[in-house]
């Protein structure tokens, strides 16, 4: 036996994105091919969402800059949670989860950003903008699997993807609050 490894290798695709496998999980074939396509979109969004605030984590400015650093830093991760949630229930329902982000990038629903640095409030807005999209999409497959009885994708989408968004969501807003002028 040698030590050298084999590099280099190919081979040919051995699960095809958008099938499912047979899985002794109680749930029919045509429910879970349904939520793994709609599991895939709400994925393909996150990962998109997560590289927003990463890409907004390196360029933000001002006199909030250091606050809103930590801040998009702290959703990046948390993002980066339901990312690998979502992906692990695909494979879970004998699906392939979107991992390329040139594959991601064909399913999203989220708009692609300029490649500069905006303002903050346009980031704030497009953050903003990127999680209603995820929200309305994750809120319409949550209400769909769970009438095919996937109360495991309801879940899923309801107590981490909407809760962790909508508790996201309200942080980001609170920074495009119009303030007083001190004294006033």
């Amino acid at each position: 036996m040698s030590s050298q490894p084999r590099l280099h290798q190919h081979g040919p695709e051995t699960h095809a994105f958008g099938t499912v496998v047979q899985l002794p999980i109680a749930l029919s074939h045509d429910a879970r091919q349904y939520s793994c396509q709609r599991l895939n979109r709400v994925l393909a969004d996150t990962q998109f969402l997560h590289a927003l605030y990463k890409k907004h984590h390196w360029g933000v400015h001002g006199p909030t800059s250091y606050q809103l650093h930590l801040l998009f830093d702290q959703h990046a991760q948390e993002q980066l949670a339901l990312v690998d949630a979502l992906a692990e229930r695909v494979q879970s329902l004998g699906g392939v989860a979107v991992g390329d982000p040139r594959h991601a990038a064909e399913i999203t629903g989220v708009p692609r950003p300029p490649d500069g640095i905006e303002d903050v409030p346009a980031m704030l807005s497009r953050l903003l903008d990127a999680h209603e999209t995820i929200l309305a999409e994750a809120r319409d497959a949550a209400a769909r699997t769970a009438q095919l009885g996937d109360d495991g994708t309801q879940d899923l989408l309801v107590s981490q993807v909407i809760r962790t968004g909508e508790a996201q969501v309200w942080f980001l807003a609170q920074h495009l609050v119009a303030t007083r002028p001190a004294g006033a």
